[in-house]
């Protein structure tokens, strides 16, 4: 089996049952703050694109990528389509001229014409979007691979019955804002970043270390910030931001793994090609020198700024499409968004009150604007309503150009949460507790979405099953993301930590210390 990196988490496979394209991503996202880490636009999309099958694990646009799947993928190729709630995905691939489509039942293997062997194993928790996350399985009877991506938490054992693994292909750097945004002391902020790095870092490892296969190749991440004002997230060491980001990239994870004893770490470019057999990797070939290997990972910021140079005509057109703020934003946000907090019980009492919201560039004419043209409104989770901020306390305090709220609402983005807030094109203050409600919210902003994730909080994650785990009896899911506690647990005095996303719950009162809600199930044996 040959696979060739396109980029992130871009990959395409060579297998005896025909070519596989994977989440072909190239141009800049996100408001035109992400772009592919290192440069793939010198790729030939065009072969790339003339593939039997393509999958897009999820719709996030570091992943789905309209316009290069549009205008490079070929419209004959069968979609490999994951097993999801919703039908965005597949709406969103017709509409790009998708005709074709093999559906998928989460963890069942399925085979192709050719003998080609595949698996998608879906996520589907509000953590993911509701639209969700997926990994890949595939054997074509010379190798067998997992790609995994961004996909956590996953059942490992469950992911390991369509066999063992020749080669894992899986994310170990992060997708999140924080605590980049965040209005903290500059020391705090570099050593909540340093904790982000080693959390990510060690659940990478974790999932290495179960898959089990011998060849890994890091991949989904990270990304880099080639605006101008966003630079500074390279974690470049100058204006005073060392350390405070929390992306790691390829080299510096594979010294990582080198470090911890696993010398099958694999460096996969946009452009390198490798042979994958039965526990081998051969005839790996990168699309350049190891000086410009070096120069990429080791000169980095001397890299970005040519990379810089020559992304920033597809930056400054992203830009240009930007929405201005109309005078009537605030009625458009409460026409749009207030039907759905009435929908949304759960989400709305997990935050439990005010969130502020500074939109700033609105127009002199807007009713509440201020002398700088702030407009701050208020998100009332409790009155579900939206109305001007009257100078009431809120846990939670956003600093967001109006511009991106105005693009926003006048393109239907239903996730803002994997839009606005991934740009990293805004500023945040919080007190108190990380509120996974918040964000899940606005991840969710039409009604089949909100209507679907109400319904998975009715749910639960608790199935009553316990386990017993350093002198405790806890519920054996994690009330954050359903992880298997008997794997991710551990425990310290009276505090369990879940290390899939370092959540931590006081076990003698069922408290979780790092988000409203989502108390836990324990009592102490022996007592």
């Amino acid at each position: 089996m040959r696979v060739t990196g396109v980029g992130h988490a871009g990959m395409r496979f060579e297998t005896a049952g025909g070519s596989v394209l994977c989440d072909p991503w190239v141009n800049p996202t996100f408001f035109a703050s992400w772009v592919p880490f290192p440069d793939n636009t010198q790729l030939d999309w065009d072969a790339l694109g003339d593939c039997d099958y393509l999958y897009v694990s999820h719709l996030h646009r570091d992943h789905f990528d309209a316009d290069n799947l549009r205008e490079h993928v070929s419209k004959d190729a069968r979609v490999l389509l994951p097993d999801y709630p919703t039908d965005e995905l597949e709406n969103e691939l017709r509409e790009l001229g998708f005709q074709h489509f093999v559906r998928t039942e989460s963890g069942v293997p399925q085979e192709l014409d050719g003998g080609l062997r595949f698996m998608i194993t879906s996520l589907k928790g509000p953590g993911d979007g509701p639209i969700g996350d997926s990994a890949l399985s595939l054997d074509d009877g010379t190798a067998r691979i997992v790609n995994q991506n961004d996909a956590h938490p996953l059942d490992i054992p469950k992911l390991l019955e369509f066999g063992a693994y020749d080669a894992h292909f899986t994310q170990f750097s992060g997708a999140i804002w924080w605590p980049m945004v965040y209005d903290l002391p500059k020391a705090a902020k570099r050593e909540f970043a340093r904790r982000k790095r080693i959390g990510q870092e060690d659940r990478a490892m974790r999932y290495i270390r179960e898959v089990g296969a011998p060849h890994v190749f890091p991949t989904a991440g990270p990304p880099c910030f080639l605006d101008d004002e966003l630079f500074k997230w390279n974690a470049l060491g100058y204006e005073g931001v060392e350390g405070e980001s929390i992306f790691t990239d390829q080299w510096e994870f594979l010294d990582r793994m080198r470090e911890l004893g696993h010398e099958g770490g694999h460096l996969l470019l946009p452009g390198t090609t490798a042979e994958i057999g039965h526990g081998t990797v051969d005839d790996l070939t990168h699309p350049v020198s190891d000086a410009e290997i070096e120069t990429i990972f080791l000169d980095k910021e001397r890299y970005l700024r040519d990379f810089a140079e020559r992304a920033r005509p597809a930056i400054d057109a992203q830009k240009a499409r930007w929405s201005a703020p109309q005078a009537d934003i605030l009625r458009q946000l409460k026409e749009w968004i207030e039907p759905l907090m009435k929908r949304a019980d759960h989400m709305c009492d997990g935050i439990g009150g005010v969130v502020r919201m500074d939109l700033h560039g609105v127009p002199d004419d807007t009713p509440g604007v201020d002398e700088d043209g702030t407009l701050s409104l208020a998100f009332d989770f409790t009155g579900r309503e939206i109305r001007v901020w009257n100078g009431e306390s809120a846990r939670y305090r956003w600093g967001v150009p109006a511009t991106l709220v105005q693009t926003n609402i006048d393109t239907g983005e239903v996730d803002w949460s994997n839009s606005l807030f991934l740009s990293v094109r805004f500023t945040a203050t919080r007190v108190g507790q990380y509120n996974e409600y918040l964000y899940t919210f606005f991840k969710c902003l039409s009604e089949e979405r909100m209507d679907y994730v109400e319904n998975w909080y009715d749910a639960q994650n608790d199935d009553g099953r316990d386990i017993e785990l350093d002198g405790w009896k806890v519920q054996a899911r994690c009330p954050h993301l359903s992880a298997d506690l008997s794997k991710f647990g551990s425990v310290d005095g009276e505090v369990l930590t879940c290390s899939l996303h370092n959540w931590k719950f006081n076990l003698r009162t069922g408290r979780c210390l790092t988000s409203a809600g989502h108390e836990i199930r324990a009592e102490k044996l022996g007592e």
